[in-house]
């Protein structure tokens, strides 16, 4: 299975509640590669959790250390990376997550809005309709979009990024040759 990647990384991306982490942690396993969460790996540097980061220090001072550790992440390979839901503002970002495959975790509001209904922790939930419309153009340039619209598990939505891989290495090998 991992040779599927020839070592390539994945980014995953998408909304808070969209289940980055826990797709993530299926698809590392499933391909046999190491598992990273961009937003652990902050809380971990930082010392603190994202709310107060962002509570203390703002979130463009939070946007720079998020950039900063994706920078640092990307010269890593066979591994996937589970990226905060606005890693994709940053321009700059771009160009770290497309030193490996990028998967869009494309979950319907309504599900959205159920997962993080309860849960204090997330800054920015209560503006979720307006930030998934403001960011909607900017996830659908990933290689993949795997609209999810009911509760799939996470072994399914693994799967379905597995199979989705081959076409879109296919692709990107003609481009790279024209």
């Amino acid at each position: 299975m991992s040779n599927l990647l020839q070592g390539v990384s994945v980014y995953l991306i998408g909304m808070m509640g969209a289940g980055k982490t826990t797709v993530g942690k299926q698809l590392a396993k499933d391909l046999n590669y190491r598992f990273i969460d961009t937003d652990r790996t902050i809380e971990a540097i930082a010392k603190k959790p994202i709310t107060e980061i962002f509570a203390d220090q703002g979130e463009a001072y939070f946007r720079q250390l998020e950039t900063q550790v994706l920078g640092e992440l990307s010269v890593y390979t066979r591994s996937v990376i589970s990226t905060g839901g606005g890693i994709i503002t940053e321009q700059i970002n771009w160009s770290y997550l497309r030193d490996g495959l990028v998967v869009w975790l494309d979950v319907d509001l309504e599900i959205l809005k159920k997962r993080l209904s309860h849960d204090e922790t997330r800054p920015l939930a209560d503006k979720l309709e307006s930030l998934l419309e403001t960011r909607r153009s900017l996830y659908a340039q990933a290689d993949i979009a795997i609209a999810i619209n009911s509760n799939l598990s996470p072994a399914k939505i693994s799967a379905r990024i597995i199979k989705a891989i081959p076409s879109v290495l296919k692709s990107q090998a003609k481009i790279a040759h024209n």
